[in-house]
């Protein structure tokens, strides 16, 4: 799970799951839409994935692939 995705490829990819991601790219103009990522973690639960991105210092984010809505973990700073 190294190469670069689009976030619809994404969401095909790892349906309905919690996924870790690292190299965001974002639209410019909606901060919270990812254009495009690579995929570090995937089907890990929500709370692995806040203790890694809490770990990374925030340089990997979770995101779950539903495509009716957007869950993102925050950062704890």
């Amino acid at each position: 799970m190294t190469e670069r995705m689009t976030w619809p490829e994404i969401a095909k990819a790892y349906p309905n799951q919690w996924v870790g991601l690292t190299d965001v790219e974002r639209d410019p103009d909606n901060y919270s839409t990812i254009k495009s990522a690579v995929v570090l973690y995937a089907n890990r639960s929500k709370d692995d994935l806040l203790l890694e991105q809490v770990q990374t210092n925030g340089k990997m984010i979770a995101r779950y692939t539903n495509p009716n809505a957007i869950f993102q973990l925050g950062v704890l700073g």
